[in-house]
């Protein structure tokens, strides 16, 4: 084999190295790159779970609130009531009466009713008409 065969084979040899180390190169940042979009995607995920979170623990608190709120109004609907009527008994007497009555309505007259109600709030809430 002659010098310029051996400087033409090395030069192939290098050239082939250079190539490895090229695709080497690209596939260890490919990897690199993949890991970074994951932990970063995982990040977002955790963020977005916090966030939910978050919004249902405070409706929860809120929904605490408002029905600490209606008990008491409800009590008080009740004692002024009882007051009307010379009896505080008599006032959560015609309370409790008026809650049974709503519960006879949507339990055994029109127990479709309530969904309804409830179904034209969740729509209307959302923007839609029925």
């Amino acid at each position: 084999m002659s010098q310029a065969e051996k400087r033409d084979q090395e030069k192939h040899e290098d050239n082939a190295k250079g190539f490895g180390k090229l695709i080497e190169s690209t596939v260890t940042s490919s990897y690199d790159d993949l890991l970074a979009i994951i932990e970063a995607r995982m990040e977002l995920v955790k963020i977005e779970i916090t966030e939910k979170i978050a919004i249902a623990t405070s409706l929860l608190i809120i929904a605490l609130v408002l029905f600490a709120g209606i008990v008491y109004l409800i009590a008080t609907i009740a004692l002024f009531i009882g007051e009307l009527l010379g009896h505080a008994y008599l006032g959560y007497l015609a309370v409790s009466g008026f809650f049974l009555l709503l519960v006879l309505i949507f339990t055994k007259i029109s127990p479709e009713l309530l969904k309804n109600i409830i179904h034209k709030l969740l729509l209307s809430s959302n923007g839609k008409k029925s």
